[in-house]
């Protein structure tokens, strides 16, 4: 029993620690580009305006749902809040190489990242996808949700219209 609470209280120490904080909250951890090159979070930003920030798989049905019905409605949301969508794909090593032709086919206009050894998934404590968090203008996380369903994003929009009117 000793043990067990010494290897749980070392994985909390870790995961606790085991990842820097930028200013604004979001771990600084590096995720890669599309394209491959290096990117750090900690980069992450909107000019005070909300972000979005979606962990996703290629393999995840909820997932690509959400991104889908969002894409319909991103630029009506963009030019009335400003609001910024970042994806991050957490396909591993095995699957990472489906992400750049899927996105190729979807249309998306927001940028997306991997997260292949899942060091950013960790930081930000997901465990499931989909995984959605909203960030505030100063960066900070002021909602999350996991899973979708349709409407989802009409209560996601209204979270980020109240953050917008707030200025």
């Amino acid at each position: 029993m000793k043990q067990f609470a010494t290897t749980v209280f070392f994985l909390f120490c870790l995961l606790s620690f085991g990842f820097a904080q930028s200013d604004s909250g979001i771990p600084d951890v590096e995720i890669r580009t599309l394209d491959e090159d290096v990117f750090s979070t900690s980069s992450i930003d909107n000019d005070g305006k909300p972000i979005i920030i979606s962990f996703w798989a290629t393999w995840c049905k909820p997932c690509i749902k959400e991104l889908k019905t969002i894409q319909k409605v991103y630029d009506t949301w963009q030019a009335e809040t400003g609001v910024k969508l970042i994806a991050i794909a957490i396909d591993d090593e095995r699957t990472k190489s489906a992400v750049q032709p899927f996105v190729a086919t979807t249309g998306w206009t927001w940028d997306v990242y991997t997260d292949a050894n899942s060091d950013f998934k960790r930081a930000m404590n997901v465990v499931n996808v989909p995984h959605t968090f909203l960030l505030d203008g100063n960066k900070k996380i002021v909602s999350q949700h996991t899973s979708f369903a349709p409407g989802d994003e009409l209560h996601l929009y209204e979270q980020i219209k109240a953050l917008t009117e707030k200025k």
